[in-house]
């Protein structure tokens, strides 16, 4: 699924980096900068000015999503330890979402953590995980992309543990614990997917078609696909994901929800084999997508805050990505990772215009809110696919590689389930107002870059239609078109209607869930543990064992017996 680079030799090396071109250079300070910026935090003169910098580190992200051309590559360093960078349709496409994300999101920390004696620190971490995702985007061979997946993995670790409470502790060592265990996972796929190359760091292309003829080819693929869901939130690998959002900070969740999980996807673009049919695989991974896109939504509808709401609609939205993604595994059909990666930009920048919106909510009065919450709306409508959104746009691509079978129609009843959580998500916003005597609004430096994202959200999917799915604009309109994309709007609507004015007694799932189940069951595990201890020393007690012993040689003979056709009489022969 990874698209072709016309990549320079490896004996360009240093000559090709030193003859760099404008384009060239703009991949090199995509990653560099924000690296660069993150560095000289560690100079005390340098270190207050870095919050004030960060909205403008994606800048060169941006300009090269949007000036360099689609195949465009450059070799930074030579065999043995190559790095090569390379930009395709897809990493474009989440290359220059993430751009604007990182950028807005940037300029509103720097309003929203403006009291916070950490929020260098914070700065620090901000800018590694830029530095990681946009690397994720571009990097071309298989060592290059381990290193760029781990440090977008491990620095996202700083946003969601910021607040260094308890609870922001626990969620933190909870996911580092599950990106260790991730990044094993693809360690294991990666060495031995590389192992098939005659070169010790391949391309990631040509290290992928070698797979399907490996003779590992399941144990690549199981690891792969267990490493990159962990990190999309695919259940039951998704339990870091509402547990993080629960205590990052608004801009730290929404980068974490709008751009860290695209690291998953874009590892599924890019390992997958292309053209290639694995039907096993491709309708397992679809399995798993449509249950988390219905789990997510489920538990989502219990939530009482609006945060963890988000959350868990990203759960169900990575699950409709694996679909997508599943369904073009399957059938080898090449055009899906490009539709997946254009549903996943617009995931990425509605999901943060509506982590952002959340800080407004909880800074301003309750009752002052209408056009944030009109906006909002609006954005979370589009989310489920409303006609004439950008929304709708990304419904209507992913149709193709799913189809109009049952998974067709799942996906479809799953944008019913995601309007009414967008509709609970909206309710819990307008609740969360700071207080009726609270009478001053949301500062400027938060509603500006939340309007700018928003603003983007809405618009570009209607900008990048045409190039990813090369259909007309006008094809996403027609009369059958709309109204596919109504009806589970409006069933939605109607659903979240009537839950709320039933208003049913339903008990909030914590965030975490099966995890919470298992906390809660530690107790019983308790005593089920004394009780073998219990019974362990019962039976290495001499009487009880010998009687055991005996029962066991008794029974063994009785089997051994009746194996061999030995039958005894019925009664004695006197």
């Amino acid at each position: 699924m990874n698209a072709p680079f016309p990549l320079p030799a490896p004996s360009a090396g240093l000559t090709a980096l030193a003859a760099a071109t404008a384009p060239d250079l703009l991949l090199l300070a995509a990653v560099l900068l924000p690296l660069a910026l993150a560095a000289a935090a560690l100079h005390p003169r340098a270190r207050g000015a870095i919050p004030r910098l960060m909205a403008y580190a994606p800048l060169p992200a941006l300009l090269a999503a949007l000036l360099v051309p689609a195949g465009r590559s450059v070799l930074v360093s030579p065999d043995p330890f190559r790095l090569t960078l390379a930009l395709d349709a897809p990493g474009a496409l989440l290359l220059g979402g993430a751009a604007v994300l990182w950028m807005t999101a940037g300029a509103y920390a720097r309003a929203y953590l403006k009291a916070d004696p950490a929020r260098g620190a914070f700065a620090v971490w901000w800018l590694l995980t830029m530095a990681g995702s946009f690397a994720v985007f571009l990097v071309a061979d298989v060592a290059s992309f381990y290193l760029a997946y781990a440090l977008v993995s491990f620095s996202a670790f700083g946003l969601a543990a910021h607040d260094d409470t308890r609870q922001a502790r626990r969620a933190g060592d909870l996911y580092l614990a599950l990106t260790v265990l991730g990044e094993a996972f693809l360690i294991a796929a990666f060495v031995m997917l590389a192992s098939g190359a005659p070169e010790a760091n391949p391309l990631i292309r040509d290290a992928v078609a070698t797979l399907p003829a490996a003779p590992w080819q399941g144990a690549i693929v199981a690891l792969l696909l267990l490493g990159f869901t962990l990190k999309m939130g695919l259940f039951p690998l998704h339990v870091w994901m509402p547990l993080a959002h629960a205590v990052a900070p608004v801009p730290g969740s929404a980068a974490l929800s709008g751009v860290v999980v695209k690291a998953g996807v874009i590892g599924l673009v890019r390992f997958l084999p292309e053209g290639v049919p694995l039907p096993g695989w491709g309708e397992g991974l679809v399995a798993a997508g449509l249950f988390t896109a219905f789990y997510g939504v489920a538990v989502g509808l219990t939530q009482r805050h609006p945060k963890w709401a988000l959350a868990y609609s990203t759960v169900s939205q990575m699950g409709v990505v694996g679909v997508v993604l599943g369904a073009g595994l399957a059938a080898g059909d090449a055009a899906a990772p490009l539709l997946a990666a254009f549903y996943a930009v617009n995931h990425m920048l509605l999901k943060g215009a509506m982590f952002l919106a959340v800080g407004i909510a909880m800074g301003g009065p309750r009752g002052r809110m209408g056009p944030v919450l009109a906006v909002t709306a609006l954005a979370g409508l589009s989310l489920a696919g409303l006609p004439f959104t950008g929304g709708a746009l990304a419904k209507y691509a992913i149709k193709g590689p799913v189809g109009e079978g049952m998974a067709g129609l799942l996906l479809t009843l799953s944008a019913a389930g995601t309007t009414a959580l967008m509709a609970r998500y909206v309710l819990l916003l307008a609740r969360a107002g700071g207080g009726a005597g609270k009478a001053e609004g949301a500062p400027a430096g938060l509603l500006l870059p939340w309007a700018l994202l928003s603003a983007a959200a809405l618009a570009w999917p209607f900008v990048l239609f045409t190039a990813a799915t090369g259909a007309p604009l006008g094809a996403a309109f027609t009369a059958a078109a709309l109204a596919k994309g109504l009806w589970p709007v409006a069933l939605g609507l109607a659903l979240a209607g009537l839950f709320h004015r039933l208003a049913p007694p339903v008990p909030e799932i914590p965030a975490g869930d099966i995890l919470a189940i298992a906390v809660r069951a530690r107790p019983l595990a308790a005593r089920a543990m004394a009780a073998a201890v219990r019974a362990d020393e019962m039976l290495r007690r001499w009487p009880v064992a010998g009687l055991a012993l005996a029962g066991l040689a008794l029974a063994l003979a009785a089997a051994l017996a009746a194996k061999a056709g030995v039958t005894f009489p019925a009664r004695a022969p006197w």
